[in-house]
């Protein structure tokens, strides 16, 4: 008998290990309503609020590359930092004009919104999460186009939570991680500027590759740096690789880290 009770005793244990260790995933949307709760009262009270963009990249890159690296990117953010959660991609943003077309809207497949919905839906979702109980809500985006937009909406939402202990955090580290550290990175590994490019190049495609190859066309390398810019092609794919893609993949992750941690440190 004594034995049988010790066993039913070990199996509780390990039937209660995976919620005394913490949430079962650090993505929102993988986690039920309850184990919400449950994380916030184990003081996972930070809010990671992703932001990518449905754009073209080029004939060889899927439409969701931003999304892609968001997603998995803020993930890494978020285990690193230990008390995080990741809110779903904000996948919808400012791309152009839509008639007539500007920007990447001139490529199909697309999706463009004002500057304006998207400011709030950004608005709207941070304070969801302040009902919720989270307290610090952390921005970060993906592209380029509207870091001001992001870091916009941060300062709105700090303004009107003022003395309520609950804040925005707008951290453009993350993004000027893929601009300056990543680069360098590059360069030091013998690409030229002409190589690592602006848009769908060397750098960004890279970074891809390192996080999810099967959204990426090689057999198309050629054609894109051939194409330019008139096929949606700031740069030269040719060298890409999923090693030189970890270099950007570790700045991002080592610096939007560092940031969020001494945002949410400092004192309001």
């Amino acid at each position: 008998m004594k034995r049988l009770y010790t066993l039913l005793m070990l199996l509780l244990l390990l039937a209660q290990g995976p919620s005394l260790a913490g949430p079962p995933s650090v993505f929102l949307e993988e986690m039920t309503s309850a184990e919400v709760v449950a994380a916030l009262r184990a003081g996972h009270t930070t809010l990671i609020i992703p932001v990518g963009g449905t754009e073209q990249n080029g004939p060889h890159m899927a439409l969701g590359k931003h999304n892609v690296r968001a997603r998995y990117l803020s993930g890494q953010v978020a285990r690193a930092l230990g008390n995080a959660v990741v809110a779903p991609v904000l996948a919808y943003v400012p791309e152009g004009n839509i008639a007539p077309p500007t920007e990447h809207m001139r490529f199909a497949g697309t999706i463009s919104v004002p500057e304006a919905a998207f400011k709030s839906i950004l608005d709207a979702a941070a304070r969801g999460f302040k009902q919720h109980g989270f307290r610090d809500m952390v921005l970060l985006g993906d592209s380029g186009n509207y870091q001001g937009a992001l870091k916009a909406v941060a300062a709105r939402l700090n303004r009107d939570w003022a003395g309520s202990g609950v804040r925005a955090h707008f951290i453009g580290e993350y993004y000027a991680a893929t601009q300056g550290a990543y680069v360098a990175a590059l360069r030091a590994r013998g690409l030229s500027d002409a190589q690592i490019g602006v848009h769908a190049g060397a750098a960004d495609t890279s970074l891809l590759m390192a996080i999810d190859a099967s959204l990426v066309r090689p057999e198309l390398f050629a054609a894109a740096a051939q194409s330019g810019h008139a096929g949606g092609t700031g740069g030269d794919p040719r060298p890409s690789s999923a090693e030189l893609g970890q270099l950007g993949v570790d700045a991002v992750v080592q610096q939007a880290t560092q940031a969020v941690r001494s945002a949410v440190a400092a004192k309001p």
